[in-house]
């Protein structure tokens, strides 16, 4: 370890008393040296961090209850490496207020997400931060004016070959307080500050571009969410339909075996598929209230609120389309936001080559300052003086950087790099965004058709379910088909009820790509005749 310390230091110790004074000082500057900071990191790769202050009473601890345990490595990777937060740093979420004895639509959830959501406040700052920056800029091309007020005071002793009034020492006392008006302003820059301005601009479009963004995002989110949580109560409805057919078809396998006309196996297979359809009752019954727990998410409410969600209201699904063509997707690109941000963007990016280009070139400033000076002379045994000054000054000059090693050319090639990524990320946005409206459209029209496919399957297996339980009531037909029949219904009515909520969440996908998802709906197909899934036969 090296120790420096500074001349004027040495030399104050050793006008106090260097033998004393110095030993201490060297000895609290080693006891401060910057290392010292280690100890507020973990001792070992392998051993627990504790703060400073609990350290000392957690070793002893730890030790005892360590050499006791069992197993002491896993003992201690459970116990030893937990944190506890600092005061302060945890408390639960407010709520919003908001009536809990209400049902909430689709419509109503994305209002309290829009005003609760804690992403529209983050991209409303982010806007009003950006709105600010355009305002700095724009007051970089006004002068400043600054108040100064100097004053000091200075003591000056040295000796004289004369001997005045008894004292060979001349003492000279000097004060002053000078206060100032300064203006400066830069007059001529080649276009830097405009460009600088118009890179503010541009961001702050693009962060009011993006805030509607967030807001449309909001809607999305929910909407996904909320027809994800109505799946749900979906499939958990069928599964208790499913237990119904179950216990129906286990009622006559009881009354076959009663009447001697079954035997102990039928029955026993007939209460395996009443098991089997609790097990799926139960298992839904957990996919709902996971769903439920997204939606509060994407909502922003907190996970223990119960509120009552509507059901969606019914709506027929049309039939499959054509694709969308070349001129509706131009249309899209259009009112994508973040293609216009994207775009916003790169054109800052270009204002900023162009400030970065001024630096290369000369700049014009204008001065002026106004100061009154208030100065007083003392030299002991002489009368003291005072003096009063009053001075104005203009000044108009040009500067020009001649040599910086490299710097503002290193800036220029940096800025025309970032130009060009963001060139590039804008295009690129607008290939990303073409892919999304494809493919959106795409999962649509495969929801739609296998919407339709799977309402053929229902009524099929529907007819057939009855047509199985009956022959079998009647003695004609056997447990096994039965059975069997009762799980592809449920099957047919599973697939039929997702492929409902599919096209539903892919229409709503296909809205959001194509930039039209500017407010919530109920629901982003065209309106038709009520339908409800697995109701249409």
């Amino acid at each position: 370890m090296t120790l420096t310390c500074a001349p004027s230091v040495f030399i104050a110790v050793r006008r106090l008393g260097g033998r004393v004074l110095l030993p201490w000082l060297c000895g609290a500057m080693l006891a401060g040296c910057a290392t010292d900071a280690l100890k507020r990191a973990p001792a070992t790769h392998d051993q627990p961090w504790r703060p400073i202050s609990a350290s000392a009473e957690a070793t002893s601890a730890e030790a005892s209850t360590l050499r006791s345990a069992p197993q002491a490595g896993t003992e201690r990777a459970a116990a030893g490496f937990g944190v506890m937060a600092p005061a302060g740093a945890v408390s639960l979420p407010i709520a919003p207020q908001i009536a809990l004895d209400a049902v909430y639509d689709m419509p109503m959830l994305i209002d309290i997400a829009q005003r609760s959501n804690p992403e529209t406040r983050l991209a409303w700052n982010r806007a009003r931060e950006a709105a600010l920056a355009v305002g700095m800029a724009e007051a970089t091309f006004l002068p400043m004016l600054s108040a100064n007020v100097v004053g000091g005071y200075q003591r000056t002793s040295a000796p004289s070959p004369l001997v005045i009034g008894g004292r060979r020492d001349v003492d000279t006392d000097v004060s002053g307080i000078v206060p100032a008006l300064a203006l400066s302003w830069l007059v001529f820059d080649f276009g830097q500050r405009a460009a600088l301005l118009d890179g503010a601009e541009q961001l702050s479009f693009a962060a009011n571009v993006l805030f509607n963004a967030a807001h449309q995002q909001i809607i999305r989110d929910v909407t996904t969410a909320y027809y994800h949580f109505n799946a749900a109560r979906a499939r958990k409805g069928l599964a208790v339909q499913a237990l119904r057919n179950r216990q129906e078809v286990a009622r006559a396998a009881q009354k076959r075996l009663d009447a001697g006309l079954a035997t102990t196996v039928e029955l026993a297979v007939a209460r395996q598929g009443v098991a089997q359809a609790r097990l799926q009752l139960v298992n839904s019954e957990g996919e709902e209230r996971n769903a439920y727990l997204f939606l509060l998410k994407a909502v922003g409410l907190p996970a223990t609120m119960s509120l009552t969600i509507a059901e969606p209201r019914a709506v027929s699904l049309p039939a499959a389309t054509d694709p969308i063509t070349d001129e509706v997707m131009r249309q899209a690109l259009s009112r994508r936001p973040d293609i216009a941000a994207s775009y916003a963007a790169m054109k800052a990016a270009d204002a900023a080559v162009t400030a970065a280009r001024a630096d290369f070139m000369p700049k014009v400033y204008f001065g002026a300052v106004a100061a009154r000076s208030r100065n007083s002379f003392d030299i002991r045994g002489l009368p003291a003086m005072s003096l009063q000054s009053s001075t104005t000054g203009v000044l108009l000059g040009v500067t020009l950087p001649l040599y910086d090693g490299g710097l503002r050319s290193a800036q220029m090639t940096q800025e025309q790099a970032r130009a060009d990524q963001a060139s590039e990320l804008w295009r690129r946005t607008q290939r990303d965004a073409l892919h999304e409206m494809v493919a959106a459209d795409t999962d649509l029209r495969s929801a739609l058709q296998s919407y339709e496919t799977a309402t053929e399957l229902v009524s099929t297996a529907d007819t057939a379910y009855a047509a199985a339980l009956e022959a079998y009531r009647n003695g004609v037909g056997t447990i096994t088909l039965a059975t069997e029949a009762a799980t592809d219904l449920l099957d047919a009515r599973l697939v039929q009820s997702d492929a409902h909520a599919a096209s539903l969440m892919a229409a709503a996908n296909l809205a959001f790509v194509m930039g039209q998802m500017n407010a919530g709906r109920e629901s982003w197909l065209a309106p038709g005749t009520v339908i409800k899934p697995g109701h249409e036969h």
